[in-house]
Parts: structure tokens; sequence; C-alpha cells
């Protein structure tokens, strides 16, 4: 596999990767970082910084800590520009991972979401539980 492969992580994914170390998000992350690149757009990185410092965090993660996670994924991304504005989602929210997708031709979603997920393949790029994407990458 060569660095050109282009992967999508949702949030809530990256997230569950943070938690438990050896967990398949987190094996599913690693795998993406070290065969591909991490594709993000404005809105899908915004959406993690925001999520990532939900009060529910504090216990988890110092203030200093989530600035260094931020830090280091902001550095390790490619942000694409996304033109589109597709309503493709039963989730609106989610809209924004596959306009990434579509606009930035990526090669996979890797996601937990059943609203992602329901829509496998999309526009041909695979949607993928970490499970999958760790079987088929």
């Amino acid at each position: 596999m060569s660095r050109t492969e282009k992967f999508i992580i949702d949030t809530n994914t990256i997230l569950s990767s943070l938690f438990v170390k050896d967990s398949i998000p987190f094996k599913a992350l690693e795998k993406a970082r070290s065969e591909g690149l991490l594709l993000f757009s404005d809105d899908t990185f915004l959406e993690f910084e925001l999520v990532l410092f939900r009060k529910k965090f504090d216990r988890y993660f110092s203030k200093e800590e989530r600035l260094q996670i931020v830090e280091r994924f902001y550095n390790e991304a490619v942000f694409a520009n996304v033109s589109s504005t597709n309503a493709l989602c039963r989730d609106p929210k989610d809209d924004k991972f596959l306009n990434l997708a579509i606009d930035a031709n990526a090669s996979c979603i890797i996601t937990g979401d059943k609203d992602l997920l329901v829509l496998h393949p999309f526009e041909n790029i695979p949607i993928l539980l970490p499970s999958d994407f760790l079987e088929r990458f």
C-alpha cells in the first residue's frame, strides 16, 4: 500500500482510539497513519477539536494533553478543500465526512457510525468498521 491511500476516520473512532491503546480503533488509526494519509476538512477537524474539549472528557485528559493531541493530529493531517455541500446521510452532521470523501477522492471512511455504515459503499468508497478496515487494508 502506498502513502497515496487517503483515509477518513470519524471523530468517535479517533476518540475511541485515544482511550484504549491496542483497541481495534487504536490499531485501525495506527494502520491508517502508517500506510496512508489521514484526511480532514476544516469542518471534520473542528468537530474533532470541539468534541475532544467537551467537559465530559475533563476527567480523562488535561487541557494540556488535549492541546497536544490536537497539535499532533493537526501536524500529521492532510487537509482537503471541500466544496460539496450535498445532503447525503440520514444524520446531517455526518454529511461533512461524505462530502470530504467525494471531494478528496478518499480511499476509505473508517467509522462505527451506523448512519454512515449503512451507505457502504458510497460512490465506490468503502465505509468500514475499524475491524473491517484492519482486515481489508
